[in-house]
C-alpha cells in the first residue's frame, strides 16, 4: 500500500499548501467500495482547482499531481457546497480475504471542519 500512502501524502500536502484558508482546515476520507479504495481530500478553496502542469526543471515543487496521476487508477476534482472542493483518487484493490469477500474498510481523519 505504499502507492496509497504516497497519494494520501501528496493530496494532503496540496490541501495544506494550496487549499487552506485562515481558520479553515481540510478533511481526509479513505474508504473501500467493492474492489476500489477511494481517497478524498476536501478543502475550502474552490477557487483554486488543481491541474496538471509540467514542473520546472530547477524547482522542487509541482510534481505532486504528476505522482497522483502515475499512481492512481483515476483521479479528479468535485466541487461541493461553496466554498468546498474535493480532490479524489481511486486505486483498484486486487486482494481478497480467505473467504473470498471483497475488502471493506472505512476511515475518516479530520483536521478541523471545512467550511
Amino acid at each position: 500500500m505504499e502507492q496509497v500512502t504516497q497519494i494520501v501524502a501528496e493530496l494532503a500536502a496540496n490541501a495544506v499548501t494550496h487549499g487552506r484558508f485562515p481558520g479553515r482546515d481540510f478533511q481526509l476520507l479513505i474508504y473501500v467500495v467493492g474492489h476500489t479504495l477511494r481517497i478524498e481530500v476536501t478543502d475550502t478553496r474552490d477557487d483554486r482547482s488543481p491541474r496538471l502542469r509540467p514542473p520546472s526543471e530547477d524547482g522542487e515543487a509541482g510534481r505532486g499531481l504528476l505522482l497522483v496521476e502515475a499512481l492512481a487508477d483515476k483521479w479528479g476534482v468535485a466541487v461541493g457546497r461553496r466554498p468546498r472542493k474535493t480532490v479524489w483518487a481511486e486505486v483498484a484493490l486486487s486482494h481478497r480475504d480467505p473467504a473470498g469477500r471483497a475488502p471493506v474498510a472505512r476511515a475518516a481523519i479530520t483536521q478541523g471542519t471545512p467550511g
